[in-house]
């Protein structure tokens, strides 16, 4: 019994003793207890983020591991400088030819000469494209540095060549002193000028002499030349001397007048319809057939017929329409005002004029009359924003308009408006000398020859 319990009692011990070992074998695989929450030698691992990555988080992120990346590069650059001090070690005399000549090899391929940079003088730069390399410092994309770079070029380019940007001329608000002005219209005064220029050519008159038997320029200007005096006489408007005109014109245009002596009842009929509209007292029939042969019937019956011809259009843009708004615009002074005026009636009379429309006899005269006064500049943008013609444009009509002016004291049809202009209360610029830069060639053909075909007309 006692042997038993040895034997049993011994192989216990032996199984414990071999569970041990084998505890301890396992355990030598395992790490130390010790080590757990020692991260000097854990090996980092990207934790990421719980949260959402925004903007200004991501941005965050970014600049830690910049940071950490940063300061690894350091350590190992501290490391290599050591290594380097502390000197290599020895090596065999036919291992440190070959890395000698490896070392040569290398540099001969890797070398690159640096171009030499061209010296860029910054004074033949403008200040706008200094700023613009200034800001496009860093920027990473090619597109933006190839785009600065030509135009730094371009502004070397015009520097070299004497081209530079000229500032942009002030344009001048005509309207800014009649805000306050109800009838000014300053609101809507844009548009209906444009609407002006839209409907100016719908009732225009066309050359309509070649078709009339009995009327030449000559017979017209003398009957523009009387309705000039009788407008003045009886105190009437400007709008209903330029509303008569263009009456007389349109009609002419589709009816022809089989006799030459109904000239002169078209004429004073064309008056008293442009006074009905335009003047608050009109004057009576009776007092227009003093100024004439003519019953009040014949009057009354013209008035009629031309009306019908005319379909009763009769709100229609007058060269005047025009006119009142250009010199605003031109800032004048009352000399200025009044030798415009003088110009435009010079083309009422004259039948030349029917082929421009009435803004440009508008314009153009604005333009003669600044080359008259010797004004500076002759046009500018503000006139050329309001009028919409350059000087390149009104050249002509111009110079039609100053050889009007060159013959004024010649032409027997011109006499009125001469001596309406030369009174001082006009500031008598019909005596003014007219614009030398303007005036035109000589004309070739003989125009009284031509106006002497047909008996021309003369009112009392």
């Amino acid at each position: 019994m006692a042997s038993r319990t040895t034997v049993k009692q011994q192989g216990a011990c032996e199984a414990v003793k071999g569970r041990k070992q084998q505890c301890a074998a396992k355990g030598r695989s395992r790490k130390v207890l010790g080590d757990i929450g020692n991260l000097a030698n854990v090996e980092e691992v990207e934790v990421k983020p719980n949260r959402p990555i925004t903007r200004s988080f991501g941005a965050l992120l970014l600049a830690k591991a910049q940071a950490a990346a940063a300061a690894a590069t350091d350590k190992n650059n501290k490391k290599r400088v050591s290594a380097n001090v502390a000197g290599p070690p020895p090596v065999s005399n036919a291992v440190a030819a070959t890395k000698r000549v490896v070392q040569k090899r290398g540099q001969k391929k890797g070398t690159v000469k640096p171009k030499p940079e061209k010296a860029i003088d910054k004074e033949a730069i403008p200040d706008k494209e200094i700023q613009k390399d200034k800001t496009g410092e860093g920027d990473d994309n090619s597109k933006k540095n190839s785009h600065a770079f030509t135009s730094v070029l371009t502004a070397r380019s015009k520097a070299a060549s004497g081209i530079t940007d000229k500032p942009k001329e002030h344009i001048i608000d005509i309207d800014a002193d009649d805000v306050d002005n109800e009838l000014a219209a300053v609101e809507y005064i844009d548009d209906l000028y444009r609407f002006y220029k839209l409907v100016e050519n719908e009732n225009r008159p066309h050359d309509y002499i070649e078709s009339q038997p009995e009327i030449n320029e000559r017979s017209r200007a003398i009957l523009v030349n009387w309705l000039i005096e009788v407008n003045t006489k009886f105190g009437l408007s400007l709008e209903t001397l330029y509303l008569t005109i263009n009456i007389i014109d349109r009609f002419l245009s589709v009816k022809s007048i089989p006799r030459s002596e109904e000239l002169q009842l078209v004429g004073i009929s064309a008056m008293l319809m442009a006074s009905k509209y335009e003047e608050i007292w009109a004057p009576e029939v009776a007092s227009l057939v003093c100024l004439t042969t003519f019953t009040p019937e014949q009057i009354l019956l013209m008035e009629k017929t031309i009306l019908y011809q005319l379909e009763w259009t009769l709100t229609v843009p007058t060269p005047l329409v025009f006119l009142v708004r250009f010199i605003k615009a031109t800032v004048p002074d009352q000399e200025m005002e009044n030798m415009t005026h003088f110009l435009s009636e010079l083309g009422l009379v004259n039948y030349a004029t029917i082929m421009y429309c009435p803004s440009m006899i508008s314009a153009s005269a604005v333009f003669a009359a600044r080359c008259t006064l010797n004004k500076t500049p002759l046009w500018n943008e503000t006139l050329k924003l309001h009028t919409g013609y350059s000087q390149e444009q009104l050249m002509e009509c111009a110079r039609l308009l100053v050889s009007f002016h060159s013959m004024v004291g010649d032409e027997e049809e011109l006499k009125v408006v001469h001596r309406k202009y030369s009174d001082p209360q006009k500031g008598a610029v019909a005596m003014l000398p007219p614009a030398k830069n303007l005036l035109p060639e000589p004309h070739r053909v003989n125009e009284t020859e031509e106006a002497g075909k047909k008996t021309p007309l003369v009112f009392s």
